[in-house]
């Protein structure tokens, strides 16, 4: 039986065997109830997190080192969407797979960061390695890409990660496709990056998860893709 779900204009077919393991039936689920941050817990730097007009809020304070509003939920295989407006000045990201452990630099939060960035360099979708390894998918030789982001308006974040392999796509245009195995399971999070003055603004709305469990099986098609589910 085939299953279609509409995600912001990419039509996802998928069999029933797409969702072996233990989310035979995995529905969308909000992480953001619009309201309050429930089912979130900040890490790391003191910025401010609010909630706005439906929206998630991260301010900049001065002084305060990178910021993470994180799930209190793990995820190891997840289809995640976010839509995420930013200041020209902030850096930020959205982090997957991320953990925070007392042995590890005091608690510092480590893990997968899809980019967020209004810079003329316009990485927005590539993947950093927060606190680990650096940069492991940049965006230089992806042109398309650096030209999906809107500055100073609403954008939207695709972002998979199944098995080994994680894939994001700005605007429904495909960014990054790594294969990494370091890190399988962890929690999502929201980043202000340190700025050296207060007042600088991120927002983010509609963040919702697909679920998938210990499944590594990729959707049989995404519009806009092979049938293998390799970028065209």
């Amino acid at each position: 039986m085939r299953k279609i779900v509409t995600v912001a204009g990419l039509l996802l077919l998928w069999t029933s065997a797409s969702f072996a393991g233990n989310r035979l039936n995995a529905q969308w689920e909000e992480l953001f109830d619009g309201k309050t941050l429930n089912g979130w817990e900040q890490k790391g730097g003191k910025a401010i997190y609010k909630v706005e007009d439906g929206c998630i809020v991260g301010i900049s304070v001065k002084g305060e080192p990178n910021s993470f509003l994180c799930t209190k939920k793990t995820y190891a295989n997840f289809v995640l969407e976010v839509d995420f407006k930013v200041d020209p000045e902030m850096n930020s990201g959205i982090q997957i797979r991320s953990n925070s452990y007392p042995e590890y630099r005091n608690g510092r939060v480590h893990g997968y960061q899809v980019e967020i960035d209004p810079s003329p360099r316009a990485w927005t979708g590539g993947i950093y390695d927060e606190a680990r390894r650096g940069w492991l998918y940049d965006l230089r030789l992806n042109e398309a890409a650096r030209k999906a982001f809107k500055q100073n308006a609403w954008n939207h974040l695709h972002i998979e990660a199944i098995g080994n392999t994680i894939r994001t796509w700005l605007n429904g245009v495909p960014c990054a496709y790594l294969v990494d195995n370091v890190t399988r399971e962890g929690f999502i999070a929201l980043q202000v990056h340190g700025r050296p003055k207060s007042g600088i603004k991120v927002w983010w709305k509609n963040i919702r998860i697909l679920d998938l469990g210990t499944c590594t099986q990729f959707p049989q098609k995404i519009e806009g893709h092979s049938q293998e589910g390799q970028p065209k």
